[in-house]
Formats: structure tokens, C-alpha cells, sequence
């Protein structure tokens, strides 16, 4: 799964199903992804690339739990996700963990267990541990009160030291619907000049 690759830097956006991946992608780029109602409709990796550039975008297929989807289906998901992003760690410029804003904290207490580690916390973790530059898109945020409140428990969870506001390159919460995604850009903006790719600021 997952061949043809297009050989080119790249910024992937992996996440749970349903927390808005697509909708970011189709901010991000200004072209049109499939998005849908129904969880686990990409299943496929998402490339969107500019010809005249070696960069892309790439929407990963999201994973977790999905209604009407097996099990077995849905470890293969995430098998394919992880092998993708570790066989191609060398030119991920960042790696973009796509989460619910008003849910996250609640579905990582939910999944931490003795023996269970919560996907959207193992992911964070894998993604910094192959060198990745790793942004939490902290989405859907205009439904969110207590908003501070909420991203210092997501920090906590994820194991870096509240508040959330002295990690702007890596916590950036963002509503993609809305068209609210500047936290996001500014991060990856951060990333592509830690490593000289300034040249990439015109696509944010």
C-alpha cells in the first residue's frame, strides 16, 4: 500500500478520522480535497504538489476508531501510516498531528491505560523520536470555552510542561472551517527556516 510516491519534501498530515484533516488540507493548499461525512474516507495518501517546486502536502489516512470499519481494516491503516512516515522520515520537513480540540483530552484519558497508549500520544512521540519536527493542529477550536485550560491538559498529556503558549511551534490551535489556521502556518514557517527553506514560505 501506499506506493508511488512523488520524490519530493514533503509536510504530512496524519490524526484520528473526523478531526478535520481534509478541511486543513484544502486550507492549506487552496485546492479541493475529498473530505467526507463518514470516517475513513481517505484511504490513500493525499499528495498536492507544485510542479515547479520538490515540495508537497500529503493527507495521510487517519485512523483510530471508524464506524462500519473492522478492526483488522483499521490496525492495517495505521500500520501503513506509521511504515509510510518512517520510510520517508528523511524528507519530512514537518510532521502535522491533526487533533480535536473539544475531544482530544477526553479520548487520551479514555485510551491511557496499563497497557494502552493513546494513538494521538504515541504518534506525537514517534514523529519527535524519527526527528520530525512535529506541530499539534489543535482543531475546531471556536467550539472550545475554556480554550487555555484545554491546551495546557492537551500539553500535560503529551508530555511537555504547560503552559501551552511557550510552545508555539509545536501546540498550535487553529479552526480550519474557518479558515483560522495562522498559528499553524507560523509554525511550520519556524520549521521551513530551521532548515533553510525559506524557499517554501510563499506556499504558507
Amino acid at each position: 500500500m501506499f506506493e508511488d510516491r512523488p520524490d519530493r519534501d514533503e509536510v504530512v498530515l496524519v490524526g484520528r478520522s473526523n478531526v478535520g484533516k481534509s478541511t486543513l488540507m484544502r486550507e492549506l493548499t487552496g485546492h479541493s480535497v475529498t473530505t467526507g461525512r463518514k470516517p475513513g474516507v481517505t484511504r490513500q495518501p493525499n499528495h498536492f504538489d507544485w510542479v515547479s517546486e520538490s515540495f508537497m502536502f500529503t493527507d495521510l489516512p487517519g485512523f483510530g476508531f471508524m464506524s462500519g470499519v473492522p478492526e483488522e481494516q483499521r490496525e492495517r491503516i495505521k500500520t501503513d501510516v506509521v511504515r509510510y512516515v518512517e520510510d520517508n522520515a528523511a524528507d519530512i520537513l514537518a510532521g502535522v498531528l491533526v487533533v480535536d480540540g473539544k475531544s482530544v483530552v477526553d479520548i487520551i484519558d479514555r485510551h491511557s491505560g496499563d497497557d494502552e497508549i493513546p494513538h494521538d500520544v504515541e504518534l506525537f512521540h514517534f514523529l519527535r523520536e524519527l526527528g520530525v519536527p512535529t506541530v499539534v493542529a489543535v482543531n475546531k477550536m471556536d467550539k472550545v470555552d475554556d480554550r487555555d485550560e484545554r491546551l495546557d491538559d492537551l500539553c500535560d498529556r503529551l508530555g511537555i510542561l504547560p503552559p501551552w503558549q511557550q510552545w508555539q511551534e509545536t501546540v498550535a490551535p487553529i479552526s480550519a472551517k474557518r479558515g483560522d489556521i495562522d498559528a499553524l502556518t507560523d509554525a511550520l514557517a519556524t520549521h521551513f527556516h530551521e532548515q533553510k527553506r525559506d524557499d517554501l514560505l510563499k506556499f504558507l
